[in-house]
């Protein structure tokens, strides 16, 4: 267990007798390093990105398809962050063809849901982004299985969900952050590494 200090200055002692502080810091990401990894699901598909369809979804792949890496050869941000109780803060990104996408979520006929912008992933983020994730152990007892907690809305996790034969990249929203749900878990693996369950 560790303890953190901080040091605040005290404003002012409100009418309702709230505390109010200054020049609190609001969270900031820099990142501090890239892993290579494949996102697998629950059934071992690899997470697949296909920006001209506007698309991921978790797909049986082969090995050859798996060589190449294009559209599930993704880079895993990692960041250091002002408020690290929440989980590793990490942005994804990948290469299609050549070109470089960048994971995001935004909001769509009042839903949110993840899309994949073509661009480079900042070094340093000032302030909130709808880049970050945390990355969370899928359970006390499941150390290899990670879920991905959306930084900008709190129990809206990666998922996946069943539309006609595919498994779509969603953001699924748990009553209870312990909750299980297999639709959550991710697993990552390396290129070395065939599975990683």
């Amino acid at each position: 267990m560790s303890c953190e200090l901080m040091v605040v200055c005290a404003v002012q002692l409100g009418e309702n007798l709230c505390l109010y502080f200054a020049e609190l810091e609001c969270d900031a990401f820099s990142k501090e390093k890239t892993l290579h990894r494949f996102l697998r699901n629950v059934n071992s598909q690899v997470l697949v990105v296909q920006p001209d369809l506007n698309m991921a979804a978790f797909e049986d792949v082969t090995d050859q398809e798996m060589k190449s890496g294009s559209g599930m050869n993704f880079c895993m941000h990692c960041y250091k962050t002002t408020t690290p109780s929440a989980g590793m803060p990490v942005a994804f990104s990948v290469q299609v063809e050549d070109k470089s996408y960048y994971m995001c979520c935004e909001e769509e006929h009042g839903k949110m849901i993840v899309r994949f912008r073509e661009g480079e992933v900042p070094k340093d983020i000032p302030g909130e982004s709808n880049i970050i994730f945390f990355k969370k152990t899928f359970t006390s007892y499941s150390s290899k299985a990670f879920k991905f907690e959306y930084s900008l809305e709190r129990g809206m996790f990666l998922a996946f969900e069943e539309e006609d034969s595919l498994r779509k990249l969603i953001l699924k929203k748990l009553p209870r952050e312990d909750e299980v749900d297999e639709t959550t878990k991710i697993t990552l693996t390396s290129h070395n590494e065939r599975y990683n369950l």
